[in-house]
């Protein structure tokens, strides 16, 4: 672990820190820190800056209650740019936007900008508000039997392409599969963040192997 008397604070005693969701690595913020933020930072777990119009310490959330608690604080090689990763409770900009990088300057055209989380947001958005032609919209109206029958075929999809060795449909078929979960997911109020938090408390790997030296 680094030491904060190691780090490259430039001139004006600043260092400049990019904030990242923890969960879905979007890029949250640029803000600045000095020694005296980023020690309180460290000891109280949420982000604290450096304000440069105001010249003061600025915790986030002290005035809006969008607090970012931190998970990790990380330098660059250089040490002189660090990135702050959070679990944050509100938007981080003070526009109300999830995020401070909300104006496109260049985007790709064939760009597909996709995650799981943006993925969730759409499946809770057809439950909420029916679009006519949506295959997620019928599956809702129909309700819980038809989600679980299907959850039921993709799952045997899933067996039969992964037992053909087939590469190319056991990812098609897994994504079918990881589709109609979410849609479950939406259904019965499970949300991204109560999976990825039982996916973070166990340990499988340890814990397998805990099982079979007992078993022996």
């Amino acid at each position: 672990m680094l030491n904060i008397d190691e780090l490259k604070f430039d001139e004006k005693g600043l260092i400049p820190a990019v904030v990242v969701d923890a969960k879905t690595k979007k890029v949250l913020t640029l803000a600045y820190m000095n020694r005296e933020s980023l020690q309180i930072s460290l000891e109280e777990k949420r982000t604290c800056f450096w304000s440069r119009s105001r010249q003061e310490l600025w915790r986030k959330g002290e005035t809006s209650g969008n607090v970012q608690c931190i998970v990790s604080i990380t330098a660059d090689c250089d040490k002189d740019a660090l990135t702050v990763e959070v679990d944050k409770d509100g938007p981080a900009c003070h526009l109300g936007e999830d995020s401070c990088f909300h104006n496109p300057i260049f985007l790709k055209e064939d760009y597909n900008e996709f995650s799981m989380d943006s993925l969730m947001e759409l499946i809770e958005g057809r439950k909420t508000e029916k679009k006519e032609g949506s295959y997620t919209t019928y599956l809702f109206d129909k309700g819980m039997d038809k989600i679980l029958k299907k959850i039921g075929e993709e799952s045997t999809e899933v067996i039969i392409a992964a037992k053909s060795d087939d590469k190319k449909e056991t990812v098609y078929e897994i994504a079918d599969l990881a589709y109609h979960i979410m849609v479950l997911m939406v259904e019965v109020g499970i949300s991204l963040d109560d999976i990825r938090g039982e996916l973070a408390s166990r340990h499988v790997i340890d814990h397998k192997v805990k099982q079979e030296k007992m078993t022996k």
